[in-house]
């Protein structure tokens, strides 16, 4: 069955329409609460987090009655990193977890997220539960079975704990300059107290949240922010967080950002050479060529998955593997995090780079990333342009162009009437060339 409501990340949209709207909240919040799973010694209990958004006040009051309603007992966490509502939801044996976050995304959308008991994304029966929980009417249980709403203290203290426990005792950041970017979001308090009760110095950007400067040029969607204050500022090196706090971005010392196949391949290198890796490493089909030619000279197995945090996380627990992601920031390191985690990401790069006493563009020596563009291909209607036999023989052409140099593939996405046309070559004149005439090909079977 297809998923009516869920996408790749939970829901998301507009704030004031369709799903994301005040009523729906409310619907779906009682839905959930009544797919969950009854127990006859206690009400289920969920745990909800949020990021910075206005809107979020409003949505939180939603959830919140829809599962009282439902007979759940909520723990409301205020603003919190969604990999912090993961680990919490798990550690405090909650029976699920929802972070109220359009991630990355302005201030106007927002979304909501949901984790399963083991602090993991949901898998697609689960979400079609839900769904099907939706087309029945609001429930109200008895009132002796209602559900109570709490607001838990000490879900910070808990976290940072947990953040500063996915690194070795001894590790420590003294003398080390960091400059942070915390993109008004999810971990404003967080990131800096973690890493300066680590020892290091801290200079935060992006700390001031206002409701509505969520990811507003800072954050790791914009990197060119904290690149300059890295420069201005002589720090070692940045980091940078998204708004809910799973993507990571780094900056070098002299200001180049760092994306997460860089940060994978430090990570993959030296776990590999101390023995931590396990299984192969999972990008996705946006995963740079280069990274794949770098693990197969080093014999590190490689595998590509969907485009998607989730769908990461689907073939390192098929593949029992712990290290994956994507370039967008999102690291999984699944010996550590049950999902991506900026905070516990960050933290295992900087590890490394201290045990080895290297700086981040030393770590990275003799990896270079080939070109890659993409391009996005609008079509009107019903018309499937990526299927047509024109553009197949197109397709099968680029690739035999950058056979053995680099990729060529199409990727119709799921949200909107566009087909995203990707090319990449160790040449970047080969790139172009062979990605326009591509590109041509979809557009012509497009009108």
């Amino acid at each position: 069955m297809s998923r009516k409501y869920f996408g790749t990340d939970g829901i998301r949209g507009r704030v004031g329409e369709g799903v994301i709207s005040a009523d729906f909240v409310l619907r779906l919040g009682n839905a959930y609460g009544h797919a969950l799973a009854r127990r006859d010694w206690r009400k289920p209990v969920v745990i909800i987090g949020k990021d910075t958004r206005i809107s979020n006040y409003m949505f939180e009051a939603a959830l919140e009655a829809g599962l009282v309603a439902a007979g759940v007992d909520v723990q409301l966490m205020g603003p919190m990193p969604t990999p912090a509502v993961a680990h919490l939801t798990h550690s405090m044996r909650a029976d699920g977890g929802i972070v109220i976050s359009a991630s990355h995304n302005p201030h106007y959308d927002n979304g909501i997220k949901f984790f399963s008991a083991e602090g993991e994304k949901l898998d697609d029966a689960t979400e079609l539960a839900i769904e099907a929980a939706l087309e029945q009417p609001f429930r109200t249980v008895p009132s002796e079975e209602l559900g109570k709403a709490v607001r838990t203290r000490d879900a910070l203290g808990r976290y940072i704990e947990a953040c500063k426990g996915s690194v070795p005792k001894g590790f420590d950041l003294g003398g080390m300059r960091i400059a942070m970017d915390c993109a008004n979001g999810a971990t404003y308090q967080l990131g800096p107290l973690v890493l300066r009760e680590l020892g290091a110095r801290v200079d935060a950007i992006g700390i001031d949240p206002n409701g509505l400067n969520i990811n507003d040029g800072v954050g790791s969607t914009h990197p060119e922010t904290l690149a300059e204050r890295v420069r201005a500022s002589g720090a070692d090196l940045g980091i940078a967080f998204d708004g809910d706090g799973d993507r990571v971005l780094f900056v070098d010392g002299d200001g180049t950002v760092r994306d997460g196949d860089d940060l994978l391949y430090v990570l993959a290198c030296d776990w590999q050479d101390s023995g931590r890796l396990q299984g192969p490493v999972v990008g996705t089909l946006m995963t740079n060529y280069a990274l794949e030619r770098a693990f197969q000279q080093r014999g590190i197995g490689f595998l590509r998955a969907k485009v998607g945090d989730r769908y990461v996380h689907q073939q390192l627990i098929a593949h029992d593997a712990v290290l994956g992601g994507e370039a967008s920031g999102h690291l999984l390191c699944l010996d550590r995090a049950s999902t991506g985690d900026g905070i516990v990401s960050a933290l295992q790069v900087l590890e490394v780079l201290r045990r080895r006493g290297v700086s981040l563009s030393q770590a990275l020596q003799g990896f270079v990333k080939v070109p890659q563009k993409t391009v996005n291909v609008r079509y009107e209607g019903s018309a499937k342009p990526a299927e047509a036999p024109a553009v197949q023989a197109a397709l099968a052409q680029a690739q035999t162009a950058v056979a053995g140099r680099g990729r060529a593939f199409l990727r119709p996405s799921g949200t909107e009437p566009v087909v995203r046309v990707t090319v990449e070559a160790d040449d970047r004149q080969l790139m172009l060339d062979t990605l326009q005439r591509l590109a041509e090909a979809v557009r012509a079977a497009a009108q």
